[in-house]
């Protein structure tokens, strides 16, 4: 009898399947491990992917660089040594001794710095009536600026000459006050260094300090693990690492400070890819570009490059022995070693970064002995980009929006050049700031809360934003009062009031309106019957009084004949972005409008009737060097010429004589500018807005919560706008060009008669040719005719 085979039971696999799961019975140990080796074969390969494909779009992540306006120098300007030296510290130069040339470096010699008797980039020296510096080179937007060393030569208040070596030279191009970058929500800011950008110290000092072993291992150091295990053991607790400059790399570009066994078996896996797949160099690169060195506020500062002018207000290439040491010390923990907050620690921890690099060979013992002398020379982080300007920043913001991508912006290391002028923008911060502390210390009101405001500087010629101030907090990067508050304009429109009158033909400044009681109906039954602010009538008054005093009820009743509808189509065409309402209560301000705004409309009327749209940036160029777009100057009539220069004379009076006279003694003797007060309802906002022939400005003072301010125009921002224009040195005084079809007329003030200088209250307005008012009793025809000669035979109009 034969055997019959076994039966298997049902669902038993047959053929290799069953061998290897038998195999796996005989074996499990064995087979456990091929497991375990399979899926961490999988997870290192899941992990090196996405470690090399994150490194690859990441290392070269950097936000745009926004730049002000550079210094033009040109004889004859109007500028002192100490502006000039002002500005210099601002983009970062240090003053030297004589001369300002490279020296013997202490200890070994650094190989890419000058040679010993070279000029040094970034220096300056002042003598009498002199300062004598060299430039950094610098590729503005049109052009690369190379190094140089210039001396300019000063004498009554202005450059009077400007030589180098070879002779004088007729314009030179300073490097722009870097203003801070466009980075994104995470807050990363970094300036990117190029590999012959970073000084060899700094190299050999990172590896000494941080990773002896770096050209050797692949990404993890076992020995410098087992010597960090042995420390940490005898001590009790965490004294020292073991991680290469690659895992910290790792850690900063991937992985969150959690000290966990999964991030740390995480980190070691992409450390070793980043070496299989990249060389060295190019590690290294990625790290001085990319390590955290310290926080300002909400901003976290990253890389070497960017954390060198962030403390010292220098450029990479420029640092020397103490400075590369104190910046290496604080890759260990640069909160705790803060240099601003905690000297002592930092000075300590530089110290010792010292003695390791004279223990390692880098540096020699006496180099390190004389470099542990020094003080740690760290800036108060106000003079270069730390310097940053929330509020014109965000000007820049909406700007760029228009034609770029946010990650475009964040990513790609553009350049945008801008108009901010620095000397503009600290002395309106200090005006404001100023002015507001003196504000409040008058007699207080029943409120309590704080004043605030905001200042908008442009050159109306070009549409260029000088200036921005935000608050009086000007570092805060939150609610910008230029852009943002919108308020009631108070008698800031009734310019335009004027305008609309002066358009049609029908008015002069010389015709005449009554300043009486009115009542306009309203709808509805309601009604408005505005009143004077002195709650005074002032009978039949010149439209150029009328203005200049700032009267309600002339005001309205003029408003309401050529109507309301045209003022506010006007505004809009002066510069507000929409036509606002046409209620009654147009006429006398009722529309909230921003600071920035108001200046738009009275850029316009300094223009002449022609608008030029406001503009913080000039050109863009991308990371190479090469122009991406420029914003060209666009300029559109908006007014008859003709009627807005009667206006401005009428503002010229309004500084002069009327709302605005408590300026004249402010300002400097022989200035002429037109400007106008505002004032809400409420005294809640308090305005003023002017222009020279350079320059607009407008200043708002009130309250966030809207409560009222106790100020009115006059009381509270001119205050402000006063000495902010006196301080604008390049300003001169306004002076139109005549408009055509308009002639120089003597008016008496207080009637609007015609008269002759020197009878009656005679201020020259131009009127349009043909005007024939009325005489003033007592003021002769002839000697008006004969004035008229006078001011043929010897030119102009005054």
């Amino acid at each position: 009898m034969t055997d019959s085979p076994r039966s298997s039971p049902p669902g038993t696999p047959h053929g290799r399947p069953a061998k290897l799961i038998a195999r796996a019975r005989r074996a499990p140990k064995r087979t456990a491990a091929l497991v375990l080796l399979v899926l961490f074969a999988a997870y290192a390969a899941y992990l090196t992917v996405r470690v090399t494909a994150a490194f690859e779009g990441r290392r070269w992540d950097v936000p745009a660089h926004v730049y002000a306006a550079p210094l033009e120098l040109y004889p004859g300007m109007t500028l002192e040594a100490v502006e000039l030296t002002a500005h210099l510290e601002q983009v970062g130069y240090a003053e030297s001794g004589d001369p300002a040339t490279a020296q013997p470096a202490p200890g070994q010699p650094l190989p890419g710095q000058p040679l010993p008797g070279q000029p040094l980039p970034g220096k300056f020296r002042t003598a009498a009536d002199t300062v004598t510096f060299t430039t950094r080179a610098f590729r503005h937007w049109d052009a690369l600026e190379p190094s140089q060393t210039l001396t300019a030569r000063f004498a009554g208040g202005r450059l009077a000459g400007l030589d180098t070596a070879e002779g004088s030279v007729p314009l030179a191009r300073l490097e722009p006050v870097r203003l801070g970058s466009l980075f994104a929500a995470h807050h990363e800011d970094r300036i990117l260094v190029e590999p012959e950008e970073i000084p060899p110290l700094l190299i050999a000092a990172l590896k000494a300090v941080e990773d002896r072993r770096f050209d050797d291992h692949h990404g993890l150091d076992f020995l410098a693990i087992g010597r960090a295990a042995f420390v940490n053991l005898r001590a009790g607790g965490i004294r020292q690492g073991g991680s290469t400059l690659t895992q910290q790399l790792v850690k900063s570009y991937f992985l969150d400070n959690r000290r966990t066994f999964r991030r740390k078996f995480q980190e070691a896996i992409m450390a070793v890819a980043l070496e299989l797949s990249y060389d060295k160099a190019e590690i290294l690169h990625a790290y001085i570009n990319e390590v955290y060195l310290g926080q300002q506020g909400a901003r976290a500062i990253h890389g070497f490059g960017l954390a060198s002018e962030y403390y010292f207000a220098k450029r990479l290439a420029e640092l020397d022995l103490p400075e590369i040491a104190l910046l290496v010390g604080l890759v260990n923990g640069p909160s705790y070693f803060d240099p601003r907050r905690h000297p002592e620690r930092a000075l300590a921890r530089r110290n010792l970064v010292l003695g390791v690099l004279a223990d390692e060979g880098v540096i020699e013992a006496g180099a390190a002995r004389q470099a542990a002398e020094e003080d740690l020379r760290v800036g108060d982080g106000t003079r270069l980009l730390s310097r940053y300007q929330p509020a014109f920043m965000d000007l820049v913001r909406h700007e760029l929006a228009a034609d770029y991508p946010v990650e475009v912006l964040e990513t790609e290391g553009l350049k945008i050049f801008t108009s901010l002028d620095p000397q503009v923008q600290s002395l309106a911060e200090r005006e404001l700031a100023e002015g507001l502390a003196a504000l409040e210390g008058q007699p207080p009101d029943d409120t309590g809360a704080a004043l605030d405001g905001a200042v908008v500087v442009t050159r109306h010629a070009t549409g260029d934003v000088l200036a921005m101030v935000g608050g009086r907090n000007v570092e805060y990067d939150g609610f910008n009062r230029a852009l943002a508050a919108r308020r009631p304009a108070g008698s800031l429109v009734k310019p335009a009031v004027y305008l609309a009158a002066l358009e049609t033909g029908r008015y002069t400044l010389a015709s005449r309106i009554e300043d009486e009681p009115l009542t306009i109906e309203l709808g509805s039954g309601r009604t408005w019957s505005p009143e004077n602010f002195d709650l005074t009538s002032h009978g039949e008054v010149p439209l150029l009084r009328a203005l200049a005093d700032s009267y309600n009820q002339a005001t309205v009743r003029l408003g309401m004949d050529v109507g309301v509808d045209a003022v506010a189509r006007l505004l809009h065409g002066l510069g507000l972005p929409e036509v606002p309402r046409a209620h009654p209560s147009l006429l006398l301000g009722a529309v909230d409008v921003s600071p920035f705004e108001m200046a738009a409309v009275y850029g316009t009327l300094a223009n002449g009737g022609f608008r030029v749209p406001l503009s913080a940036v000039r050109s863009v160029i991308d990371a190479t060097g090469e122009p991406m777009a420029r914003y060209p100057l666009e300029m559109t009539p908006a007014a008859d010429p003709a009627a807005v220069q009667q206006v401005n004379a009428a503002l010229v009076q309004a500084v002069l004589r009327g709302t605005g006279e408590i300026a004249r003694p402010l300002l400097p003797a022989g200035l002429v500018a037109a400007g106008k007060t505002g004032t809400s309802s409420g005294f809640r906002d308090s305005w003023f807005a002017g222009f020279t022939n350079d320059h607009v400005a407008v200043v708002w003072v009130g309250r966030d919560d809207n409560q009222p301010s106790g100020l009115t125009g006059a009381t509270g921002a001119l205050r402000i706008w006063a000495p902010l224009v006196t301080g604008l040195r390049q300003s001169a005084s306004y002076a139109p060009a005549p408009a055509p079809g308009l002639v120089g007329t003597w008016l008496d003030y207080e009637t609007g008669f015609a008269t002759v200088e020197g009878c009656g209250d005679a201020v020259l307005v131009p009127l349009p040719e043909g005007a024939e008012p009325p005489w003033l009793d007592g003021c002769r025809r002839g000697l008006r005719r004969l004035g008229e000669r006078l001011r043929d035979i010897f030119g102009g109009e005054d």
